[in-house]
């Protein structure tokens, strides 16, 4: 049972488990509640004003549930439950590390991908909603899943018996993802960081992977053997010049951000060598900068003349995915 407290009384009382982490008194720490009772409704309400970005509401809710060990589903529907002094200091303290541009990912320790719970620690760059669309492309080209919109016209030979690389892994949620969802799949994984690819073990691990995803340290396509059905990739596609004024640069790894000049070294290095590690009929995909489309487009048709180049658009209609097909 845990202690809430009940509005008409200074004794707490046992309302059973739904009545989790309450109490009554506000903490010195939130100033904006000196003058009311601390509940959940009215910290999210304040964490969101304090909280940058597109999604205030929804990283205060994340982070609430976190600190109170509850689900976020649990979190709207308590709204009038008091917190406990200590896990509104708690919360007073993360927020600040929120303000200052920490990302969520890195103060809970995971980030959702693809419907999966992922590990995240400062060794890798925080997965984004928007390398979801590589995954949706890659399983609809396998037939195992369509894509709203644009779909790819094509499909992969090969079939359910892929076999697949994931250049640049970082957390592996691009591999990880796809092990899940394609059971019968070869899947190598690759990083140039070690530190990288020990959470990528972690989390294949975590969903029961880890048996079926080679994961090799090296360079791009250096540690690949042999030619594959399918080539991915999610590189550092930020300009070296633009990064030190990003707010990323202060607390992601830079080795997973910077680009080079322009921001696509690294994607013509990979595009220059790519050729020779798709199979026939394969297909790469490559996830680029909103702005790079024209030039990475360009450089993926001197490399692969002949195949069939695509621009594919995210969902807030940006450039987001290059797939050449052979």
């Amino acid at each position: 049972m845990t202690e809430v407290q009940n509005p008409n009384s200074k004794t707490p009382t046992s309302n059973g488990p739904q009545a989790a982490l309450a109490y009554s008194s506000p903490p010195a720490l939130m100033t904006e509640y000196k003058e009311i009772e601390t509940t959940v409704g009215n910290a999210l309400a304040t964490a969101a004003r304090r909280i940058p970005g597109e999604t205030p509401r929804l990283e205060a809710e994340i982070l609430l549930a976190h600190i109170l060990g509850q689900s976020r589903a649990w979190i709207l529907a308590h709204p009038e439950v008091l917190l406990k002094p200590g896990k509104v200091a708690e919360f007073d303290s993360t927020l600040s590390r929120l303000a200052d541009g920490e990302p969520l990912a890195y103060i809970t320790g995971y980030r959702e991908f693809f419907g999966l719970d992922f590990l995240v620690t400062r060794d890798v760059l925080v997965p984004r909603p928007e390398t979801e669309l590589l995954v949706e492309y890659a399983l609809a080209a396998i037939g195992e899943r369509r894509v709203a919109g644009d779909g790819p016209p094509f499909t992969l030979h090969a079939s359910r018996f892929t076999t697949i690389a994931d250049i640049g892994a970082g957390s592996g949620c691009i591999a990880v993802s796809l092990a899940v969802n394609l059971p019968e799949a070869s899947i190598i994984a690759t990083d140039i960081s070690s530190a990288a690819l020990a959470v990528a073990r972690a989390n294949a691990a975590r969903h029961g992977v880890a048996e079926r995803i080679d994961f090799k340290q090296g360079d791009l396509l250096d540690p690949i053997a042999g030619p594959v059905d399918l080539l991915c990739a999610n590189l550092p596609y930020i300009d070296s010049d633009e990064l030190s004024a990003l707010t990323v640069a202060r607390n992601e790894p830079r080795l997973a951000l910077d680009g080079g000049i322009g921001g696509t070294e690294l994607v013509e290095r990979f595009l220059a060598a790519a050729p020779g590690s798709l199979n026939p009929g394969g297909m790469l995909l490559l996830e680029i900068g909103a702005t790079q489309a024209e030039a990475v487009s360009a450089t993926a048709r001197a490399a692969f003349p002949g195949a069939t180049v695509e621009i594919h658009k995210d969902l807030a209609s940006l450039p987001r995915l290059v797939s050449i097909h052979l």
